[in-house]
């Protein structure tokens, strides 16, 4: 008896706690961005009185439940406000007129001294770079993980105050009492929500990616910078004599789109000229659906240049992140500096590598065993996540990488279990990329070729053996500039036909100011370290967001979208030796890995001619996408009816690139460009389509120009000569003239993804 009762006791606790735990559940709040419609002009009352009226009438604003209910009030970039809510506030709240729609909190990652020679930038009077004043005067907003103001690349010396124009605060100011803090190169600097300890709590860098983005943008210039000893120099960003303006929207890796959405708010209030997004948005979502598509949109409308990461997913196809056509999406690609190891055989044979480890005391020449944990197909032990001490001890290990950020750790486990070196192959994907990281022992990180001659080697002999010799900092390698295997690619999920990523940019072992970090323990302690080398998207971006202000700076009437053109139309598809620019794979890269080309900011700030866009084309275009009124409303902050005006087809958006989704009829678009050039030009147009499957013809086939800012239209249309080919085809159209040549890559998508 006491048994049947007991167990009715256990049933009815159990249902009885299960009752609480979904009512718990449901009391739960949960942090949101409110989307509402444009406010009435003939409201009244502050903005924060207004958002305060969608709250549930049961609930105050602040309670003693959970604390303050709305977390942010947006203006700028977005109507609305980031709350905390139960799920029963939250569905109410959706049905309340004026809520166009809630988006629960999501987390973004983060996408991630030579450059500047390498991309030509050169000191010297009679150099383009002086010539353009280094970025004077130009204000770049980095949303981040904040900043180290008192390291040197952020000193003020030759810069200007901040313009009138900006309304920007300095959270450091007020904490450290300008020791340290703002100055006339860091502008301002705030924290935003999780990313600040406390209201007061000044932007401080804890992962040290904002302070190595922040710098490679902006950066002033340092003498004698390096890493350990190598790739000695002087450092600066892109534009040295800009000004920073901070949006500490990350707290170490983690970026809260709350935090996104309000540092991007504050930049478009406080006036800056370009944005930098060194953070991955949402892959492929509809744009309506994409909070970061949205906010940049407004961004874009107040003239504002935004620079933002392609993401770090490649190079699977389709990877894109920050696809909108009104960012600049940014690929990463390597230069012609190497930090280089050379793994040397037993046989004799040589592979060159890379490692930040490179000792003093060069032990090069003494082999020792050589072993490859994996060869019998073990996952976890070609990664070297498992080894035998007895087997890898006082030997040289060579181990398959992990993912990116982990190569380090692998050799921490190499040398925990007693060996001697690590050779770090890559896998088949990731091709001839590699890194020089900062290992723990001697270590070359080799491409997946000759990781695959250094395996068939040990198992060709019984008594393998290896050793690494150290050569430094090596210039001049080859070939470079190159894709590097983790550039996501396109196409564009939200949009395929705009062509994304529009350009590569260095993203691959970038010198740059560094924080002591928490993302990097076994170095926070090392105070001599004031540099670092990092890669990714993450470190491409700041580079053309640095570009971009040296543009801006000399044109400083120019849009966005004509900014963008002018890079865009001035890359480079051939790399240093002359020959087409190389994928990973050393294959020739397809636009869908590089976009454009490689940025030459020589040429960017006088191409000639540009493709101009405002906002109705954009609504044009976003009302062709088939988002309906609703979903342009949404984007633009406008009631839009698509069904009276001209909608266009991606195509048709006057962009610097050119997908046509061809089938069995001919296509034909319409562009226009604007002579930005000398007054009187003439330009030729001439087509570079190797595959003679495809017909392209442009008219007129020759433009003439009286005056600066004229426009002139033309037309191309594209057909397949005979059967349409399955794997489609790229070319370029170029607008030649004796001073310019405006190129433009013509893409016809696979016949897959036309489908």
């Amino acid at each position: 008896m006491r048994t049947k009762t007991s167990r009715h006791l256990a049933l009815l606790f159990l249902s009885s706690l299960a009752a609480l735990l979904a009512v718990s559940s449901a009391q739960e709040r949960k942090n949101y961005v409110v989307h509402l419609e444009p406010r009435d002009d003939g409201s009244t009352g502050s903005v924060e009185e207004w958002h305060r009226s969608f709250l549930p009438e049961a609930t105050p604003d602040s309670a003693g439940d959970g604390g303050p209910r709305i977390i942010h009030s947006y203006t700028h970039v977005l109507n609305g406000f980031a709350a905390r809510l139960t799920e029963a506030e939250a569905e109410s709240l959706r049905s309340k007129e004026g809520c166009l729609r809630l988006y629960p909190e999501e987390f973004l990652p983060l996408a991630t001294t030579h450059s500047p020679g390498f991309l030509g930038l050169h000191l010297g009077k009679d150099g383009f770079w002086s010539r353009s004043g280094f970025g004077r005067g130009v204000v770049i907003g980095l949303l981040d993980t904040g900043i180290l103001p008192s390291h040197p690349s952020f000193g003020d010396a030759g810069l200007p105050p901040p313009p009138k124009k900006w309304k920007g605060t300095c959270q450091f100011r007020s904490i450290a009492g300008g020791r340290g803090g703002c100055n006339n190169k860091v502008i301002g600097a705030r924290a935003f929500g999780s990313a600040a300890i406390n209201d007061t709590a000044p932007p401080v860098d804890d992962a040290g990616h904002g302070t190595h983005t922040a710098s490679t943008a902006a950066g002033n210039f340092v003498q004698n910078a390096d890493v350990r000893g190598n790739a000695h120099g002087t450092a600066s960003g892109m534009a040295p004599h800009a000004h920073l303006a901070i949006y500490k929207v990350c707290a170490r890796s983690r970026c809260s789109i709350m935090d996104i959405i309000a540092g991007l708010d504050a930049a478009v209030k406080d006036g800056v000229d370009v944005l930098s997004f060194s953070i991955s948005a949402t892959d492929g979502a509809q744009f309506n659906y994409d909070l970061i598509a949205v906010a940049t949109f407004k961004a874009m409308e107040h003239g504002i240049f935004v620079s933002a990461a392609a993401g770090n997913d490649g190079p699977v196809a389709g990877t894109i992140r920050n696809g909108a056509p009104w960012m600049l999406t940014v690929a990463a690609g390597t230069m012609d500096r190497a930090i280089r190891t050379t793994v040397r055989l037993g046989n004799g044979q040589e592979f060159d590598g890379e490692s930040l480890f490179q000792p003093r005391n060069n032990t090069a020449g003494r082999q020792l065993p050589l072993v490859f944990p994996g060869r019998n197909g073990d996952p976890d032990a070609r990664g070297c996540s498992t080894l035998v001490e007895a087997e890898v001890r006082g030997k040289v290990v060579l181990c398959e990488s992990l993912s990116i950020g982990e190569h380090v750790e692998q050799g921490q486990t190499v040398s925990a279990y007693g060996g001697a070196g690590m050779i770090l192959m890559n896998k088949a994907a990731e091709g001839y990329t590699t890194f020089a990281d900062a290992h723990v022992l001697p270590a070359s990180h080799v491409s997946y070729a000759a990781g695959s001659k250094i395996a068939a080697y040990i198992k060709s002999t019984p008594k393998p053996t290896a050793t690494i010799v150290f050569r430094g900092t090596v210039m001049g390698s080859s070939p470079a500039p190159s894709v590097a295997f983790f550039s996501s690619r396109g196409p564009n999920k939200a949009s395929p036909g705009i062509l994304k990523p529009d350009i590569t940019g260095p993203g691959m072992n970038i010198l740059a100011a560094w924080a002591p970090s928490e993302m990097h323990p076994e170095f926070a302690d090392d105070v001599s370290l004031t540099f670092f080398m990092e890669s990714g998207t993450s470190m491409s971006t700041p580079h053309l967001s640095g570009i971009a202000a040296i543009v801006k700076s000399m044109h400083p009437s120019w849009s966005p979208a004509a900014i963008k053109s002018a890079i865009m139309t001035s890359s480079n598809t051939a790399d240093h030796a002359g020959v087409p620019i190389k994928d990973e794979q050393y294959r020739r890269a397809s636009f869908y890995s590089m976009g454009a080309g490689y940025v030459n900011p020589s040429r960017a700030v006088d191409p000639g001619l540009v493709y101009d866009l405002g906002t109705d084309e954009y609504i044009a275009y976003l009302c062709g996408l088939g988002l309906g009124d609703d979903g342009v409303k949404e984007i633009t902050g406008r009631r839009i009816a698509c069904g009276k005006l001209k909608a266009i087809t991606e195509a048709e958006l006057n962009y610097p690139s050119l997908v046509v989704k061809l089938l069995s009829q001919p296509i034909t678009v319409r562009r226009t460009v604007t002579n930005v050039g000398k007054a009187s030009s003439v330009y030729t147009a001439v087509v570079d389509m190797p595959s003679k499957e495809v017909s392209v013809v442009v008219r007129p086939p020759m433009l003439r120009f009286s005056r600066v800012n004229e426009k002139q239209s033309f037309t191309v249309t594209v057909r397949w000569n005979g059967k349409p080919a399955v794997a489609g085809a790229e070319g370029n159209l170029k607008w030649v003239s004796d001073d310019h040549v405006v190129r433009s890559p013509i893409v016809i998508p696979p016949a897959k993804a036309v489908a």
